[in-house]
């Protein structure tokens, strides 16, 4: 039985370090010095007994569980939101930077150093700028920057500040002044928050995996004015800087260095070709729709994919303008001849191997009929790609998260397992104990307090030093998160993780306990069986 979300590697740990609680719900390797069967034997023997409420018989637990395999999370799996069967998706629609093209963090610095030069050569901003460098690693995706305040931010689903997150320039904020600067609270009102596509009033959210250098130029900026007592107004600074950034693309920079190197660059070719191949062998309809020019499109296809990748295709549409590609009715489509060039012909239909530029959805599905659920449709961008294909046209949607391998191969750790088992014990402490109100054991709740603070800070700081994990604050899930689950029914870290399941495979997502399905410490099983820790001093008030 295959469990791809599953490392199929043996177990790497002699035995289990888990308390048996936590062994018993996430060991599942059969190691001779593993406590799994001590710990399972009770439920086995309930289950011999007959009392189960479904009159299941085994002959032992681990009848359930494949041989040989451990509890460790696969990085090339494929997770589900939402419940699809890819034997109904008969099309296949994909986006090309950063979903059928995988490019080197090499380029990042490519990008900041540009971007930072034509801060100084065509806006004149200070020479001693170019002492900077891009700075791997310093900031994540999924941020927010509040333009006029100058901070970076991590902020969770419910719209809070993760204090300890935030940062102007390259240095961190205090939590005091955070929180002083939002009105005295952590919490950012909706109307400040993002809108659908991730611009709001004074609040921008950074999704794309090209933003990483942006933020880090924003912050290398700020970072240097500050540090020389430069005034400088914070609209127009983010102005220029976006616009530089956006230079880069807008005239080719980025386009000139990957085709000068695809080997420096472009990464995991191979497994491109082998997706698509598949996809076309299992009778499937192959589509792309993407940002970039043609001839930018063509030579990262050929290289990856052969000089003949246009046959695996049904169309192909460049330059398309996403996210208004998926809204804006007015943009009729334009075709390309096999050197680029436009040509003046009315569309009346969208022909198998012809290039195609701009257009719209709209007239994309009234030409092709290609609508609803045996649609799936894969991205790198929550909001350009995704949002609008899965909540205003019914598209199944498939997110590509890069971070995701260097994630799941950190919470494959034992200093994550760890230090997210004692933390969790230590959270269960202080909600069972909070109801003593001696001196002695306020003083022991406050250095547990301290305890668990210190363990959350070391796990966050496994991820990123700066801001963490891209899909958690401490414990609620990020904003970023509560996107990608509203807009994906998927997600994976690359598109090469479609090679590990049959093409007619049904992701199930898993079931997330609520808060009310799956109490987490004893004393909320059973109010009967347990005092009512104040009702003494609640009787006067009858």
């Amino acid at each position: 039985m295959s469990r791809p979300w599953l490392c199929s590697t043996p177990c790497p740990r002699p035995g289990s370090h888990l308390p048996p609680w936590l062994d018993s719900a996430l060991c599942l390797c059969p190691c001779p010095t593993s406590s799994f069967t001590d710990v399972t034997a009770p439920h086995t023997a309930w289950l011999h007994s007959g009392k189960s409420t479904f009159g299941l018989v085994l002959t032992d637990m681990t009848d359930l569980l494949p041989p040989g395999v451990c509890n460790l999370l696969n990085p090339a799996a494929i997770y589900a939101n939402n419940e699809i069967s890819l034997g109904d998706v008969e099309i296949y629609g994909f986006d090309y930077d950063y979903t059928l093209a995988q490019y080197s963090n090499l380029l990042h610095s490519m990008i900041f150093n540009t971007a930072r030069d034509i801060l100084i050569e065509q806006y004149k901003y200070p020479e001693g700028l170019g002492k900077y460098d891009y700075i791997p690693g310093f900031a994540i995706r999924g941020l927010h920057y509040d333009v006029k305040k100058s901070l970076l931010m991590k902020i969770d689903a419910f719209h809070y500040v993760q204090l300890g997150t935030a940062y102007r320039g390259l240095r961190p904020v205090p939590d005091e002044e955070v929180i002083e600067l939002y009105g005295g609270t952590q919490h950012i009102p909706l109307y400040q928050m993002s809108d659908f596509y991730g611009k709001g009033p004074s609040l921008k959210q950074f999704m794309d995996i090209f933003s990483l250098p942006e933020m880090t130029l924003l912050s290398s900026v700020i970072d240097y004015f500050l540090a020389h007592g430069i005034e400088f107004d914070q609209i127009h600074l983010y102005k220029d800087i976006s616009d530089a950034i956006k230079d880069v693309h807008v005239k080719g920079m980025m386009y000139q260095w990957i085709e000068k190197d695809m080997e420096k660059y472009i990464l995991h070719g191979d497994e491109t070709y082998a997706v698509l191949n598949r996809l076309v062998n299992h009778n499937k309809k192959l589509f792309l729709i993407t940002n970039s020019p043609f001839s930018f499109v063509d030579k990262g296809m050929k290289h990856m994919v052969g000089k003949n990748w246009r046959d695996l295709f049904d169309m192909v549409i460049v330059q398309a303008d996403k996210p208004n590609f998926f809204t804006d009715r007015r943009k009729p489509f334009r075709k390309l001849d096999d050197k680029g060039s436009l040509q003046w012909d009315k569309i009346s239909q969208l022909e198998k191997g012809k290039i195609y530029k701009e257009g719209n959805l709209f007239d994309f599905l009234r030409l092709t009929g290609w609508r609803g659920s045996k649609v799936l449709y894969f991205g790198d961008h929550l909001y350009s790609d995704l949002a609008d294909l899965m909540l205003r046209h019914g598209w199944r949607t498939g997110a590509i998260v890069p971070e995701l391998e260097t994630e799941i191969r950190i919470i494959n750790t034992e200093q994550y397992m760890h230090s997210l088992t004692w933390q969790q014990a230590l959270t269960g402490l202080l909600e069972r104990m909070q109801m003593h109100q001696d001196a002695e054991s306020k003083q022991v709740l406050l250095e547990w307090m301290q305890e668990r603070q210190e363990i959350r800070s070391l796990t966050k700081n496994l991820f990123n030093p700066q801001f963490g994990s891209i899909f958690r604050t401490f414990h609620n899930p990020t904003y970023f998160s509560r996107r990608l689950v509203r807009f994906s029914d998927i997600y994976m870290a690359s598109i090469s993780c479609l090679l590990n399941y049959d093409v007619n495979f049904t992701f199930y997502p898993r079931r997330t306990p609520l808060q009310h399905e799956a109490p987490l410490w004893m004393d909320q099983l059973c109010t009967g069986c347990m005092k009512t820790p104040f009702l003494e001093e609640m009787v006067h008030i009858r």
